[in-house]
This record gives structure tokens, C-alpha cells and sequence, in this order.
């Protein structure tokens, strides 16, 4: 704690006058007062200009946080002469040199929150007993104002630092969605599901699926420590090392081994990343993966867990590192579960962690990669109920399906209205009883709701533009892509309100989408070049726990 006091000095004499006090000025004598005004002129003009007053000078004197003089003026009585202060006291000791004779403490709620610091008076006479009980009634009513002007300008840096804190928080979400994939790949015989949700202390989880070209996939996760903006930036230059080394490298181990090398040489002191690295060959199941200090992965496998495990130093804290590389062959059937540890470092109401013990039990319960992204976030908002989460949470399932589970079926109609019943008939042949018959229903309606709006909204009934449709089955869900190309301007859809819709007071604009999301587990939205794409999941029934 620093204390500043202003000393207002005449500067000619070194001497601080006594605030309020008027400056004593002599009488004039008897004699002077018979004389001529003219003569009385003169005699001023000749009379040295002893009480001309120069501008005050600033003095401040500074009061140290571990100074023994705070806690001795929290405690005292009232205005004290500068020779009962503690005379050890460094401050008291620069008071003395500036000319200082009398202190103020300013105490409110038992707490100091100011010092007046008075010098000589301009008469040259002691500070009576008046003058002091006048200062001392006066700073009673100062020293609670002072608090207040205290605490508002600490409430104004607050909020400039929160601002500034939701500013970086906001930088940070910008650059960590930038670099998480837009969309997870399709895998011939696989299925991948993940799920990633930020804490508010945004952290460095990241996570991607990476086609090497070859029929292998390289799958990473990762975890930056630290929050906020710098632990964002160095995930971003890490994914990015990643995927430039896994064009080049041949195998998970000499992945980490280059990436550590070139991150080693810029991440910042006391910054350092996990990473785990898989690469599978889909045709196979033959799977090769290395660590670098990472949560080690799960796998669902005959009616039991395995946890797949490799060791080595977290990427970037120092050159050299080696990495271990192991290997394993993911069967049919078997679901591999990769996480960070924002889920089994939250804590419960009580102070448990959730742990690896209830982490592996969800996987060994687990018989595809959704039902265990569903089921892992449902115990965990069950555990933790009540409490903040912690840290980031990132969860990345992968599925090997039955062989020849897969299928992609690929069509195109003309936008003209009615072909949408075209489009549901074909996609409800090609799904035949992959879907119990009411779920397959529900999806017949929501594609032919989303062909039509395709063909008339997309398209604008322009019978030269086609809607394009995919489908596609895999052992966990049937995927259908509506694409159009988006003609024309498009309305921001209404949000659906049945009571105004049955009043004949809102457009039907926007129930189409509403009625899709109704009918199907998921919809999402996007645009690659100049196509719009409607996506539609349905969950098979084993997907979904065997319930239809």
C-alpha cells in the first residue's frame, strides 16, 4: 500500500500553511494612518513584498505497505504531532524532512483509509487544542466519504477487468471453434461421435480425425494447460504442427517426436501440452498409437475395458523426448473412448472426483460410441449437480461396426414441387429395416419436409437446379444430406409459437425446420461452396440402447 498526502507550501518561506486559516497580515499602525494616501502608496511600493504567495507545490509522501506507521494511525486517538509518531517508521522519517509537524489519521468502520499530513502554520504558532479537535470532527465526516469515493473507483477497475476478462474469454472461444472440426467424417464401417464442451475458463482441448489418404485415419486429442487466450493460441500452433507432421511422418511416435521439437522452441515458459495419437487402418482394425502425457484411452471389448497404454512427456517441455509406440487390433464391435481430464478431475458437492474408476465403468456399459458420449455426460451432470464445472470436457468415441454395415447411396431430383414424395420413397428404400417402422416413418416425413423446402425454398422451383440427396447406414444411425443451392435472399424463420400460429398471427415460415427436429435425433445446417446442406441423424435401435 502506497499513501500519497499534498502539502500546499509557501515556497518562499518552505513553510505549509494551515488549512482554513487566513494569513496574518499586521495592523497598520496609527501613524501610518494620518499619513496622505500618496505617502502610504509610496511607503507600500518601497516595502519588501514579504506576504506575496507563489503557486503551492505538490509534496507527496509515500507510506510503504509493510510501514510499522498503518497499523500505529488505524489506532489512534485523533491528530497526532509528527514527535509521537514511531520514530522507526520509515515514512515518519521522510515526513520529517518535508517539514511535516502534524498528522491526520482518516478512520472509518476501524479501517484507515487516508492520512492528512499538515505543515508549520503560516504564524509560526503550535496547532492548539481547538485547532485539533476542529481537524478531528472534520475528518470524521471525511474519512466515510473517502471510503465511498474509495470503493467505487475499485468497483469501476473491477468491472473494467471483468470486461476485459469476457473480452479474452471471447477471444479464446473464437480462436478454440476454429480449429475443432465443423463436422466429424464418415468412416467406411466405423462410426465417430464426440462431444466438447468449454468450461468458462476457456481451456486448450482440442481434438480431429485426420484422413491420411492410405485407408488409415490419424485421431488426436489434446490438452493445453493453462485458460484463456494463450493456452487457445498454443493449441491453435499445435494443431496445426499435428496435422503437417502427420502428412509427413509414418507413425504416432515420430509424430509427437517432431511436433515436441518444433513446439519445444516457442510455447511459453511454464506451458506444456498433452497428446494422444491413434492411427487406424479402417480395413484392418490394426491400431498404433502413442502418448504424450495424456489420459490414457478405453476399449470396450468382449464384455470387458482395457485401457491402451503408452507413456512419454507432454509435448514442449523438453527437446529430445522419445515416445513410446505400441500396438492393437480394434475388432468388430468394439468401442475406443478417448477424453480429457475435465472429466475425471470434476468434483462433486462433496469434494470427490469422478475418476477413472466411474469413467471406465461407463465405457464397459457402453455398446456404441453415442450411447457412451450420452451416457458419459449424463453421469457426469448427475455427479456433479450443483457444481461449476471445472475444466474443459472433450470426449471422442470411436465404433468399429460389422463389416459391410456401411452403405452411401447417392441421388439427384429435379426441384419441381412434388418430387419430394420421389425423394422420402427412395430414401425409405434404401434405409428398409435398418429403422424400426415409427422411427422410419417419422424420417420419411421429416426428408419429404426437407426436400420440399429444398425444391421451393433452396432452389426456387428452378426445375434446371436439382436437390441432391445422400444416405447413408452405418451401424449407429442412417444419415440422410438434402443439399439446394440456396437461391435468393433467405428470411430469418419466426420462432414457432402454437397459440400464435392457431391465431392466425404467425407466418408459416420456420415450422418446417421446427417439425425436422421433432422427428429426427439430430439436424444440423451448413454451406460447402455455392450448396446449402440440411444433414439428418436417426439413431438405430441399437444405437440407442435397443429401445426403437
Amino acid at each position: 500500500m502506497t499513501g500519497t498526502v499534498d502539502i500546499d507550501r509557501d515556497q518562499r518561506t518552505g513553510a505549509a500553511p494551515q488549512p482554513g486559516a487566513p494569513a496574518e497580515t499586521p495592523a497598520p499602525a496609527p501613524a501610518e494612518r494620518a499619513e496622505p494616501r500618496q505617502t502610504r502608496r509610496a511607503r507600500r511600493e518601497r516595502r519588501p513584498r514579504e506576504r506575496e504567495h507563489t503557486p503551492a507545490e505538490a509534496i507527496e509522501i509515500r507510506i510503504d505497505e509493510d510501514d510499522p506507521l498503518l497499523p500505529f494511525l488505524a489506532q489512534a486517538p485523533g491528530p497526532l504531532e509528527i514527535a509521537a509518531l514511531p520514530a522507526f517508521s520509515p515514512a515518519v522519517g521522510r515526513m520529517r524532512s518535508q517539514g511535516v509537524q502534524l498528522v491526520v489519521p482518516l478512520v472509518t468502520s476501524g479501517e484507515l483509509v487516508g492520512v492528512v499530513a499538515l505543515g508549520p502554520r503560516r504564524s509560526e504558532r503550535s496547532y492548539s487544542s481547538s485547532d485539533k479537535r476542529l481537524l478531528d470532527s472534520l475528518v470524521r465526516y471525511a474519512a466515510p466519504a473517502l471510503r465511498v469515493g474509495q470503493l467505487m473507483r475499485e468497483q469501476q477497475r473491477e468491472a473494467r477487468e471483468r470486461e476485459r476478462i469476457d473480452q479474452e474469454l471471447r477471444v479464446a472461444q473464437l480462436i478454440q471453434q476454429q480449429f475443432l472440426p465443423e463436422r466429424l467424417p464418415e468412416l467406411h464401417g466405423w462410426h465417430v461421435a464426440a462431444c466438447y464442451r468449454p468450461a468458462r475458463q476457456v481451456g486448450g482441448d482440442f481434438y480431429d480425425v485426420i484422413d491420411l489418404g492410405d485407408g488409415r485415419v490419424m485421431v488426436v486429442t489434446g490438452d493445453v494447460t493453462d485458460k484463456g487466450v494463450p493456452a487457445a493460441l498454443v493449441m491453435a500452433s499445435t494443431h496445426s504442427l499435428l496435422r503437417a507432421a502427420a502428412g509427413a511422418a509414418v507413425s504416432p511416435g515420430e509424430v509427437l517426436r517432431r511436433v515436441n521439437e518444433l513446439l519445444v522452441r516457442q510455447i511459453p515458459t511454464g506451458m506444456f501440452v498433452t497428446c494422444l495419437v491413434l492411427v487406424i487402418d479402417l480395413a484392418t482394425g490394426r491400431t498404433a498409437f502413442a502418448n504424450a502425457g495424456h489420459n490414457l484411452p478405453y476399449v470396450h471389448r468382449g464384455g470387458g475395458v482395457e485401457e491402451l497404454s503408452a507413456r512419454g512427456m507432454p509435448l514442449g517441455l523438453m527437446p529430445g523426448s522419445a515416445y513410446d509406440e505400441h500396438e492393437t487390433v480394434l475388432e468388430e464391435g468394439d468401442v475406443v473412448l478417448l477424453y480429457s481430464d475435465g472429466i475425471t478431475e470434476q468434483h462433486d458437492a462433496a469434494g470427490e472426483m469422478f475418476g477413472f474408476g466411474r469413467t471406465a465403468a461407463l465405457v464397459a456399459g457402453a455398446d456404441t460410441g453415442d450411447a457412451l458420449v450420452d451416457g458419459a455426460i449424463a453421469a457426469l451432470e448427475q455427479f456433479s449437480h450443483g457444481v461449476e464445472q471445472e475444466d474443459d470436457i472433450t470426449l471422442l468415441a470411436l465404433h468399429r461396426g460389422a463389416a459391410g454395415a456401411a452403405e452411401t447411396v447417392a441421388f439427384a431430383v429435379p426441384s419441381e414441387r412434388g418430387n419430394e414424395r420421389q425423394v422420402m420413397d427412395r430414401v425409405a428404400e434404401i434405409v428398409g429395416g435398418a429403422l424400426p417402422a415409427a422411427r422410419l416413418d417419422a424420417l420419411r416425413t421429416a426428408v419429404s419436409e426437407a426436400a420440399m423446402n429444398a425444391i421451393e425454398h433452396g432452389n426456387r422451383g428452378d426445375a434446371g437446379l436439382e436437390v441432391a440427396v445422400e444416405v447413408r447406414r452405418t451401424a449407429e444411425a442412417v444419415v440422410v444430406e438434402i443439399a439446394d443451392y440456396g437461391r435468393g435472399p433467405q428470411q430469418a424463420p419466426e420462432t414457432p409459437d402454437l397459440a400464435l400460429k392457431l391465431a392466425g398471427l404467425q407466418k408459416p415460415r420456420g415450422w418446417g425446420l421446427f417439425l425436422i427436429e421433432q422427428l429426427v435425433d439430430r439436424v444440423d445446417e451448413r454451406t460447402d461452396a455455392d450448396r446449402h446442406i440440411v444433414r439428418l441423424t436417426v439413431r438405430t435401435a441399437s444405437a440407442q440402447g435397443g429401445t426403437p
